[in-house]
């Protein structure tokens, strides 16, 4: 699926052409949607709402940057607390809070993921703005972050940054179902901030364009925990497996460590079973961070997780930072003008 995705989307041509009275349709659902939610635009929540999202389908990025812009947050004294919709999870009631009990199946991969390697609190809803409010009657934290909610209107947000993979870019340029984006690129007039994560993309106008690069950080034995340099991958064959939105940049990371690469492909949040992870050999399997919360109890002896850190340029982080304490800033002087 993730092959046909690309060739149809992500290719020089807009081979669904046909569908494009589907396209048009998508975008004036998407538009009313949005201008119905300014038109009824609630008041600010009295902290900082910072939205992460992407204007095309498929993943760029948006989780090891939400990690990212978390830490560079707690440095600054922030307690941050992350929202997420929880997509791939049920729970049985919500908002839910993720803990290290918390499963993938109650709260999807991502959240899980992103609490394991921030520590943050990470409460999913996917009435957002419900999970943002319970957040803060708990006193979670001082700064919201939403992981995936540039389309979700009905939360109130401060700051929005739109994340775009540069190997893929704008795609065919099509909205869905032609082409890969959920609105026109006129809507990054309204964002913040553009990541591009793995270079720049020159057809994409906007004056706060910065690049982001995930680096390998580490690599750990699913099972002990146990860490391994990252150069033993070096001249070894190794099993890849990923189910994430762009499984080519997973195992061109690897590739890139000198590992020599068998890579198998599923969709984004796929559900692993043990014959997934089968190498039929004692080679090593690796997979990313957000597959193995769901293969922990199903693999094998031989797997392993690379991990991977988003590193972004000093201007960015110094705009950022500064663009929350100016919501914040903002925000507590209208609500000492209320009181």
């Amino acid at each position: 699926m993730t092959t046909l995705i690309d060739r149809l989307w992500y290719g020089a041509g807009r081979p669904l052409w046909l569908l494009y009275p589907l396209a048009w349709l998508y975008r004036m659902v998407s538009e009313s949607r949005r201008r119905k939610a300014w038109r009824e635009k609630d008041a600010p929540l009295p902290v900082p709402v910072i939205v992460v999202g992407n204007l095309t389908a498929g993943g760029t990025g948006k989780s090891p940057l939400t990690a990212r812009l978390v830490s560079l947050l707690q440095e600054q004294g922030w307690r941050p607390v992350i929202l997420s919709r929880g997509y791939g999870g049920r729970s049985d009631a919500y908002p839910l809070r993720v803990d290290a009990s918390t499963s993938t199946e109650q709260a999807g991969d991502e959240p899980v993921m992103l609490h394991l390697e921030t520590g943050c609190p990470v409460v999913v809803d996917p009435q957002r703005k419900r999970g943002a409010l319970w957040a803060l009657e708990q006193q979670l934290g001082d700064v919201l972050i939403c992981d995936d909610g540039l389309q979700h209107y009905a939360l109130p947000r401060d700051i929005e940054l739109a994340v775009f993979d540069a190997a893929r870019g704008i795609g065919n340029g099509a909205g869905i179902p032609v082409g890969p984006l959920r609105e026109p690129l006129e809507r990054l007039s309204g964002v913040d901030f553009v990541v591009t994560n793995g270079g720049r993309l020159d057809d994409l106008e906007h004056p706060r364009q910065f690049t982001m690069v995930l680096e390998p950080t580490g690599l750990r034995h699913l099972k002990t925990g146990k860490s391994a340099p990252l150069d033993s991958l070096r001249g070894e064959p190794v099993q890849a497996v990923a189910g994430i939105g762009n499984p080519k940049r997973f195992f061109a990371t690897l590739e890139s460590l000198g590992a020599q690469v068998s890579g198998r492909a599923f969709a984004d949040h796929h559900k692993f079973q043990a014959s997934d992870l089968e190498t039929g050999s004692t080679r090593r399997l690796v997979m990313t961070a957000k597959d193995a919360v769901k293969c922990r109890d199903i693999a094998s002896d031989n797997a392993w997780v690379l991990s991977v850190t988003a590193t972004l340029p000093y201007e960015f982080t110094v705009a950022f930072l500064d663009r929350v304490r100016e919501c914040a800033s903002l925000l507590h002087h209208q609500e000492t003008e209320r009181s």
